[in-house]
């Protein structure tokens, strides 16, 4: 689907205001990505749902790595991090940043 996009429908590309841009998803600013929002209605109106999606996406995240990490690196809020985290059962709670040599 990606590939097909890039060839036949994505904007600002030849032709279009930002030829030279390397966002798969070029917003309307030079060098600046389409707006989260506006890449939400445009992937609903194609059928793709994006709530579960990114929700899903964000319980992994938080299993994988602490989630007051993932929160600063996506701009979420460290207490909604720390929920979804708990919620799916993540452990993180007991890791201890920092060196751990004896």
């Amino acid at each position: 689907m990606l590939l097909e996009y890039i060839r036949t429908a994505r904007p600002n590309r030849p032709g279009g205001t930002l030829p030279a841009s390397d966002w798969l998803f070029p917003g309307r600013r030079a060098g600046q990505p389409m707006d989260p929002a506006t890449l939400g209605k445009r992937l609903t109106t194609a059928g793709i749902p994006t709530l579960h999606g990114r929700t899903a996406t964000l319980r992994q995240l938080v299993l994988q790595a602490p989630p007051s990490v993932i929160a600063g690196m996506l701009g979420y809020h460290a207490v909604h991090t720390e929920a979804v985290a708990a919620q799916a059962g993540g452990t993180w709670k007991k890791y201890a940043p920092g060196g751990h040599a004896r």
